[in-house]
């Protein structure tokens, strides 16, 4: 029993020492036209100098001498992480070009090193082969967000995992649903602030308060009904604010939501060890996944999706979250119901937990209101 309790404590003291910031991402954007195509990729500083060490008077900050001198090196690791191969309509292999100089770009999560080159054809660009692989090494979460576009002009997105599987694509031909799909269930999986604040809430479920006092839930049946009023309240209100701020009708600042969700999940959990609010928790959750929506469309918005083509993705997106977001809550439903007579449940399961809960919530809330960079645990 200890050790089972104990496993379950070390589950969510790991979900708080994850960060809840935003994954690590590059941009691969491939325009195909009747001579060739361009190639630009975006690769974020802090990656590069974690591999790279670009950083070479460890002052902490990067200058733009200290990127601009390791451009070949950039480049280099930038290419041995593509993989990429390109035919045109004659089967004839296209010639990579030298690279441009090398660029930064500043976007909402830092500073990007751009790096263009063109690809020369013999006609026009057909056949494209990409085995993505960049940073499979040193972060797990990494993805690369492609944008790729044939000579019609009609742009797609695909996200793409770093295992160097083969993408095979045929310019022209539309590709990327699935993925974006895949994408959703991997913001869910990642966002430890959205995790964190279903578990708050998911935690007391199983058990009944009597005064003071928590007691086993005796049935499943009115257990699972609550756990589904907590689960469709946050869906319903995320996948309103997704589409709201996904087509620009309300485009709150990225900070300030940040915060906001930061602030739920400390209030979820505080109300599990100060309960004030037990029946109708749907309510709470709805007026916090309102917030939590905004968060998934900033994820979203980084696919760098045109607002006419969006209609799609939104939808294979917001599926992905609520497949996600059913595989933790199935689990962790499942976990806490054999566990809720154990007698150390209310106090170190649901106590000790929210009070990990809450603390790293406190962090978040600390690092996003003030604009600060904290040790979380």
């Amino acid at each position: 029993m200890k050790r089972t309790l104990l496993l379950l404590m070390m589950m969510l003291l790991c979900a708080g020492a994850a960060q809840a910031h935003k994954a690590s991402d590059a941009y691969l954007i491939l325009e195909a036209d009747a001579a060739g195509l361009t190639q630009r990729v975006d690769i974020a500083l802090r990656d590069l100098d974690r591999e790279l060490r670009l950083d070479a008077n460890e002052d902490g900050q990067l200058s733009w001498g200290e990127v601009r001198v390791r451009a070949e090196d950039i480049d280099s690791l930038a290419q041995q992480g593509l993989g990429l191969a390109l035919t045109d309509a004659d089967g004839s292999a296209c010639t990579a070009l030298a690279l441009a100089p090398l660029q930064i770009e500043t976007r909402s999560d830092g500073r990007y090193a751009v790096l263009q080159r063109r690809w020369q054809c013999q006609a026009a660009a057909q056949d494209l082969t990409l085995g993505y692989r960049l940073f499979a090494d040193s972060d797990p979460t990494h993805r690369g967000v492609l944008s790729l576009s044939g000579p019609a002009g009609a742009a797609q997105t695909l996200v793409l995992p770093p295992d160097g599987q083969l993408t095979r694509l045929r310019l022209g031909v539309p590709h990327g649903l699935l993925s974006v799909l895949r994408d959703g269930m991997h913001h869910i999986w990642i966002g430890l602030d959205h995790i964190l604040f279903l578990l708050a809430l998911l935690l007391p479920a199983v058990l009944v308060r009597e005064g003071r006092h928590w007691r086993p839930a005796t049935r499943l049946g009115p257990v699972l009904l609550d756990v589904l009023g907590v689960v469709s309240a946050f869906t319903l209100a995320h996948s309103i604010t997704l589409a709201l701020a996904a087509f620009e009708i309300v485009n709150p600042a990225v900070r300030w939501v940040e915060s906001l969700i930061a602030a739920s999940v400390l209030l979820a959990a505080l109300n599990n060890l100060w309960p004030l609010l037990l029946q109708g928790r749907w309510r709470l959750t709805f007026a916090f996944g309102l917030v939590h929506g905004f968060g998934f469309a900033n994820a979203l918005k980084e696919l760098g999706l045109r607002r006419e083509a969006l209609a799609g993705p939104l939808l294979m997106f917001n599926l992905g979250v609520e497949l996600g977001q059913l595989a933790v809550v199935a689990v962790f439903v499942g976990l806490v119901w054999g566990l809720r007579r154990r007698p150390g449940y209310p106090r170190w399961v649901l106590g000790g937990g929210s009070v990990l809960i809450a603390l790293q919530a406190v962090v978040w809330l600390l690092e996003r209101v003030f604009d600060l960079r904290l040790l979380g645990f």
